[in-house]
């Protein structure tokens, strides 16, 4: 966000105490780990926490149970999850109680949502989802109802949200990114991913589905940017169709594990035998849902003018076109294709988009991409990087300083057990950069530490940053794999420091729950549970994080979230603020402790002070901070405390 949407009144609030609150709390992480060996269950399963509790776990509503919740957004005091049924709307006035506000049915995968004053966009993409939002589901293959795109609601009245327009995009939009333009206050901008097939022209004139990455007719191998009026949302429209993508080819990657083929084969055999179909997705057999081959075969039995149910020819006719059908869809070698002949990926998963510094991290399939966007609707590629231990580069996260970016590896699609002790480390794991000028430098992988079991879906997903100032730290979702709280300010040396995890839902086979995004939104973290609701975490000071740090964390307060359109941080002069720098360089040993000592006994005394008498003791401890950054091997540090104080002494001079 920009600085604006940091609330001023903040700026004396939460006055922190500036005494240490490390002393004498461990910095070891729990041996063994508890997350080892919980006991299963979709309600009542164990769970294990680490430097952080449970505030409240919220079931979904009525309409929405059993239904897959996804990503989450925020606006005010209200949480907004996606779901596969729609959305629902949280009032977390009292994190301790959310409260359903709404919730709002219109099916859709995966009803990605963002938000920006009294717009709610949300993402859709499957081939079921309605324009009208019905729930009986589209059964043809070309039909004039289907919703791929993004649809947008006029959420004025949040407890009515108004469905105004849709914009329709050729592969729909499995997740998108709301950009603000710093030149452009009457617009807003949707950068699109949409990694589903091509439509027919039929259903949406201009769509084609060419593979030629040179031809300017694909509608593969870009991105959509749709510009939105604020006066006349209705108007929205697609501006331009970015081919980032030029150039690049099939990247290296590593093939699943034998036992995993072996195990997936042996699967999909039993559903074939019941009469299900599967398909091969890089080199992994897979029996796909009924919600996807039900309308096939409709549209195979309308073809050629039939009713009823489909005959065993229909079934075989599907059969025998389907593994073409997949191939097509997501660019797939056919088999026997030497590799390298194929050009790169053709569409983005996610992309995340940091305005305040005019770069995007695009989360591109099979590669991790830096993008320009200056010029918000023609964003372009700078650089891009692929990695043989990647599967699936899945989403982005930059540091608050723009130094750093960490992409996702998304193996196994989130659809299977990737954190096992067999699983290497560095396999759906986060990759960490640094970034110089229009490069980025691979510095390490980070990967939840905890092994799963073969019955827990697990692999790196959403998160944020944690406005701890100073430091880079990080909140992610691993599916059943729980929250994992991470510092990477070390880029080459990340280091977890707090954690929540939940047993296995189903004790006998895979079950479809977990996290699947945890974002830290105004003092809070809340995670959307796939089958389990909404969870509220809240970090605990220990030996790797202080109750100042915490406090200086809480002190930002954002008007609205949208995690992949990344916000600028800034933080309110405060005490907290003061005593999280003081705290970090006691830790680091970047000052004294006789000065640590001094600066602390300076910081309490002002506090019990008021005006005149204030203002003079926090210049005189500025004035000893300057001297001090001199001697300091932290001395930029140093300097930002004194800063920090300098500014509590302006704010005592008007009092």
């Amino acid at each position: 966000m920009h600085t604006s949407l940091v609330r001023a009144s903040l700026v004396l609030a939460l006055a922190g105490c500036a005494s240490s609150s490390t002393t004498n709390l461990s910095t070891a992480a729990p041996s063994p780990d508890p997350r080892v060996g919980l006991k299963p269950g979709l309600w009542d399963a164990g769970t294990a926490f680490w430097n952080m509790k449970m505030v409240s776990t919220t079931p979904p509503s009525s309409a929405f149970m059993d239904k897959v919740m996804t990503d989450l957004a925020f606006q005010g005091h209200y949480a907004i999850q996606g779901s596969y049924n729609g959305f629902q709307v949280w009032d977390i006035t009292d994190p301790a109680k959310p409260a359903l506000t709404v919730g709002f049915t219109c099916p859709a995968s995966q009803s990605d949502v963002s938000v920006y004053r009294n717009l709610l966009f949300v993402s859709g993409e499957g081939t079921g989802g309605r324009l009208d939002c019905g729930t009986q589901g589209v059964h043809d293959s070309v039909s004039a109802i289907r919703l791929r795109g993004i649809r947008i609601f006029d959420i004025s009245d949040i407890k009515a949200p108004k469905y105004i327009a849709n914009v329709q995009t050729c592969r729909g939009s499995h997740t998108h990114t709301l950009v603000l333009d710093p030149n452009d206050s009457a617009n807003v901008y949707i950068y699109v991913s949409g990694s589903a097939g091509v439509r027919s022209p039929s259903e949406l004139p201009g769509c084609s589905n060419v593979a030629a990455e040179g031809d300017p007719a694909s509608s593969r191998f870009r991105i959509e940017v749709i510009r939105v009026p604020l006066a006349h949302p209705e108007q929205a429209a697609i501006v331009s169709s970015p081919r980032i993508f030029s150039g690049l080819k099939e990247p290296p990657t590593h093939p699943e594990p034998a036992a995993d083929v072996a195990e997936a084969a042996k699967a999909a055999a039993a559903a074939r035998a019941q009469g299900k179909y599967t398909v091969t997705i890089d080199g992994m057999e897979e029996v796909l849902p009924a919600r996807y081959t039900e309308p096939m075969l409709d549209s195979i039995v309308k073809a050629r003018h039939g009713t009823g149910a489909p005959t065993a020819a229909d079934s075989a006719a599907l059969r025998g076109a389907l593994q073409g059908i997949i191939d097509k869809m997501f660019g797939q070698r056919p088999a026997g294709t030497p590799y390298g002949v194929l050009p790169g990926p053709d569409q983005c998963h996610d992309i995340t988009a940091y305005s305040a510094i005019g770069l995007a991290g695009g989360a591109c399939e099979g590669y991790g991409m830096l993008l320009d966007i200056h010029d918000v609707a023609h964003p372009r590629r700078l650089y891009a990087v692929s990695d043989s231990n990647f599967s699936y580069w899945h989403s982005a996260t930059f540091n608050n300083d723009g130094t750093k970016i960490l992409f996702t590896d998304e193996w196994g699609g989130g659809g299977g057990p990737k954190c096992r002790i067999t699983d290497p480390t560095d396999w759906g794991a986060d990759a960490i950069f640094t970034l110089t000028a229009d490069s980025m430098h691979f510095r390490s992988y980070y990967k939840l530490p905890a092994p799963q079991t073969s019955l827990e879906i697990c692999v790196a997903h959403n998160g944020s940053l944690i406005p701890v100032p100073g430091r880079d730290i990080m909140v992610q979702s691993w599916y059943e794999g729980g929250v994992s709280v991470f510092d990477f300010t070390d880029a080459a040396h990340p280091k977890e420091i707090a954690f929540f995890d939940r047993g296995p839902s189903d004790s006998t086979q895979l079950g479809e729950a977990g996290t699947w995004s945890a974002y830290w939104y105004n003092g809070h973290i809340y995670s959307s549970e796939i089958a389990r609701g909404l969870d509220v975490l809240e970090l605990t000071p220990s030996g790797l994080l202080s109750q100042n740090e915490i406090d200086a964390a809480k002190s930002v307060q954002l008007a609205y979230l949208n995690v992949q359109s990344q916000p600028k941080i800034v933080w309110p002069a405060t005490y907290a603020l003061a005593g999280a720098y003081v705290d970090q360089m006691e830790r680091s040993g970047a000052l004294s402790p006789t000065a640590v000592s001094e600066t602390r006994k300076g910081l309490e005394k002002a506090q019990k002070e008021s005006g005149l008498e204030r203002e003079m003791r926090l210049n005189k401890l500025r004035d000893q901070l300057q001297h001090d950054a001199e001697q300091s091997s932290d001395g930029a540090k140093v300097r930002t405390l004194a800063g920090v104080v300098a500014e509590l002494a302006k704010a005592a001079a008007t009092k």
